[in-house]
């Protein structure tokens, strides 16, 4: 497996194997790897995991619903784990970061419509593609991940607007 990937396509065109592939990779995995280190922590008294989920699952976007789907189950699993532990001391934090300025892309799978997709940078000029802000340096991600550690709050937004629960990053849409 390879770590963040993405799958990239209308809901009528997910593959199911891939699809699968992508669950196991945002949910499993973190599962699994939460299992490994609670009975650790459990023995120390205490201490911090941190899931990474996506900004993407406060939005709805097209050609994303298969990405943000699994990010959106890992967020549950997280947030009811943190539920389960906190009589450990055992705090289990997810983090929304936007959009980040890695080669995250490059390795998403079946891009299916690109004339939808929401462009980070560019002015709309496709039916239907958005305006986004700038994308996230990966120094900035890593700053919010490591506020999740030590504040131990559920939740940590990269943004405002995505603590706020707006869907309209842009702005193109408030009245």
């Amino acid at each position: 497996m390879k770590p963040g990937q993405g799958y990239d396509t209308a809901v009528e065109r997910a593959d199911p194997a891939k699809l699968l592939y992508i669950f196991q990779l945002h949910v499993m995995a973190p599962l699994v790897l939460m299992q490994g280190v609670i009975p650790g922590m459990r023995t120390q008294g205490g201490g911090a995991i941190v899931n990474v989920s996506s900004g993407t699952t406060l939005m709805t976007i097209p050609n994303n619903g298969p990405y943000s789907g699994t990010k959106l189950a890992m967020k549950s699993l997280s947030l009811t784990g943190r539920e389960e532990l906190a009589r450990d001391n055992i705090l289990v934090s997810v983090v929304y970061p936007f959009m980040t300025d890695t080669p995250f892309e490059k390795g998403t799978m079946a891009f299916s419509d690109p004339d939808v997709m929401w462009k980070p940078n560019e002015r709309a000029s496709h039916s239907g593609a958005q305006e986004l802000p700038p994308l996230d340096p990966p120094e900035f991600v890593a700053q919010i991940i490591l506020e999740a550690i030590q504040s131990g709050v559920a939740e940590i937004f990269a943004h405002e607007w995505m603590a706020r629960g707006r869907s309209d990053p842009g702005g193109l849409h408030e009245s």
